[in-house]
């Protein structure tokens, strides 16, 4: 996650730069339980980037800029071949684990709910501060509707279209979930597919 921040053109994944440990990579993709719980996501290996490493004077430009670019790569919608190889190694990962959710969607909604009260928390602690760059209300009532509207999307298949076509309505649930995104450590707080849920949310 860090060293195509770091150098140009450094892809440890790259077939032709690092053919056995690009087959490493992907056989450990195969594995459910790496997969779904172990592996951690580039993002939240960026973050450390940010926190350590440059002192007070900040990330050097070139570094932040990349940083950008592998962001939005991330943010983007998947590939419907990707969207389904990531349901049938979810669905192999929750078959032997009835506390699990049934879908990666599911999942991040389930752990939005179980962690609602610390997150609402954590979003008023940092409202209206200096470093906060999220715009969000202040109200409690407030947050909780907008993470409920979360959790429906999440779990689109379980409820009606309309409902979830009116949660997708509330203008504070892609603040929010840009703000998760920006506070998850992954796999610490959720897994890396589900957490990818609320980063494509953002």
């Amino acid at each position: 996650g860090q060293l195509p921040c770091l150098h140009d053109g450094l892809d440890p994944k790259c077939d032709d730069s690092y053919p056995n440990l690009s087959a490493w990579y992907r056989a450990m993709e195969t594995v459910p339980e790496y997969a779904c719980r172990v592996k951690g996501d580039s993002s939240s290996w960026r973050k450390v980037l940010t926190m350590a490493g440059y002192g007070n004077s900040g990330l050097p430009p070139v570094v932040s800029s990349r940083m950008e670019d592998q962001d939005a790569k991330e943010s983007a919608p998947l590939e419907v071949e990707e969207e389904e190889r990531q349901k049938s190694i979810w669905n192999l990962y929750a078959s032997s684990r009835p506390h699990v959710a049934s879908t990666p969607g599911q999942e991040a909604a389930s752990t939005l709910i179980r962690n609602r009260e610390l997150i609402v928390q954590d979003i008023l602690k940092r409202t209206g501060t200096k470093e906060s760059k999220f715009d969000l209300p202040s109200d409690e009532k407030l947050l909780d509707l907008s993470m409920r509207c979360m959790a429906c999307i999440l779990c689109d298949n379980m409820y009606d279209s309309s409902d979830v076509e009116e949660c997708k309505n509330d203008v504070h649930v892609k603040t929010i979930a840009a703000f998760l995104d920006h506070r998850m450590c992954v796999p610490r707080d959720m897994g890396a597919i589900p957490a990818a849920y609320i980063k494509r949310m953002a």
